[in-house]
């Protein structure tokens, strides 16, 4: 990427050349830009809560960074023939949720297109020297998550008519779910790295961060926060084809250990399971992890799931335990 777009100015302090969730541009001592954008097609029938979905996902990768979002410019691309209705019913829902955040949605762009699609640019600010990023965990670190895991199998089945309106109501509201609090409870405990699961599902996610870091991690399987049913669809393949092409890239650093194939292949569906508007994923200081557990609960009225650890091991491998 640094061919694209070369960085030559001094004060772009992240950019191209890491796998951060947002680039950062230092503005002064004090403050730095946090600046982000992202759009997708819709993954919920309802306009309003596709915009919501949209809106908590773009969101998310400033309070990934321990930013603070201020402004947001909507990116919309929807064909002509739908009406203004479900458009502005889109945009409702994009504005609630940045007005959720704290923040104002002060313009943006639309385009005649066939397939429709929705998503924000995103201004924030940080103290250039609070910044937190994917890299920095350290061995012995605590991994946390914050939302449960399995968006992508749900729709999945969702599609295939195995699940309802009724039944995805649990995972729509999760994708709707703004990752504000998570982001306010990893800065009171001292989080030494964060990122938020999207695409690249939580094997991914989670090895980015520990290759930045030059570190191993450890999973509690058990642990491991699931929808409903998640677990079996898998099992029976009724997965997003896109985590097929995940698992095939992660089997080089998800250790197999003693499963066997089919245990190892079932438990790569759901980890390989790219989430849409997931949770954070968190190291947290072992001595702080009880501190991290009672800040987030006392703000989201739950607990987060207590995934693992990181562990002195070659950059980037997973071990499931």
């Amino acid at each position: 990427m640094k061919q694209i777009a070369p960085a030559v100015d001094p004060e772009l302090m992240l950019g191209f050349d890491t796998s951060d969730d947002a680039a950062v541009y230092r503005i002064d001592d004090n403050t730095a830009a946090v600046l982000t954008l992202d759009f997708f097609t819709p993954v919920v029938d309802n306009p309003y809560e596709f915009g919501c979905v949209a809106a908590a996902n773009a969101l998310s990768d400033v309070f990934a960074m321990g930013g603070k979002p201020l402004t947001a410019l909507n990116i919309l691309a929807f064909p002509v023939s739908l009406g203004t209705q479900v458009v502005a019913e889109v945009m409702r829902g994009g504005s609630d949720k940045v007005r959720e955040a704290g923040a104002f949605v002060v313009g943006g762009h639309s385009i005649d297109d066939d397939e429709p699609k929705y998503g924000l640019s995103v201004f924030g600010t940080v103290h250039p020297d609070h910044i937190v990023r994917n890299q920095g965990a350290q061995a012995g670190d605590v991994l946390f998550y914050t939302k449960r895991i399995g968006t992508g199998i749900l729709n999945s089945a969702f599609r295939a008519g195995l699940e309802d309106d009724a039944s995805m109501r649990p995972a729509i509201e999760s994708m709707m779910e703004l990752n504000k609090l998570g982001a306010e409870a990893m800065l009171e405990a001292g989080v030494h790295a964060a990122t938020d699961v999207t695409g690249f599902g939580l094997a991914g996610h989670l090895h980015e961060m520990l290759e930045a870091s030059g570190v191993g991690a450890r999973l509690d399987w058990n642990a491991l926060p699931l929808f409903d049913g998640v677990w079996d669809y898998s099992c029976a393949y009724c997965r997003p084809g896109r985590s097929f092409q995940i698992i095939e890239w992660a089997r080089a650093f998800v250790k197999q250990g003693t499963l066997d194939d089919a245990e190892y292949d079932n438990r790569m569906g759901v980890l390989c399971d790219p989430q849409t508007s997931g949770g954070l994923l968190v190291a947290i200081p072992p001595e702080n992890a009880d501190v991290f557990a009672e800040a987030f609960e006392r703000r989201a009225g739950r607990t987060p799931a207590r995934i693992g650890e990181v562990v002195d091991a070659p950059a980037g491998l997973i071990f499931l335990r």
